[in-house]
């Protein structure tokens, strides 16, 4: 299995369009990736949020950042951020 924590820091004052935006992702990708077995939006702070995601291998990673959805509602989310978000990829021990 495969870990995910993805952070994103976002502008000051966007965080309500930025939920907005991030929820779609999270509700499309538990609604349509069978390899996804955890997939939730944390909020750290008023300008970082954490994505938390758990696939059942590599090939269920790759295809999440493959769909259609996840390019496009990116893209969107990619207009809040002040800076790319900081991966950091776990495997199971």
């Amino acid at each position: 299995m495969i870990g995910v924590i993805a952070t994103l820091k976002i502008k000051e004052g966007s965080g309500k369009d930025f939920e907005e935006v991030a929820s779609k992702l999270v509700e499309m990708v538990n609604a349509n990736e069978e390899g996804v077995i955890y997939y939730d939006l944390y909020k750290d702070d008023d300008t970082t949020y954490i994505f938390l995601e758990k696939y059942k291998d590599q090939e269920s990673q790759d295809f999440h950042g493959k769909t259609d959805y996840f390019k496009a509602l990116g893209a969107e989310m990619g207009a809040f951020m002040t800076a790319m978000p900081d991966i950091k990829m776990l495997k199971l021990v």
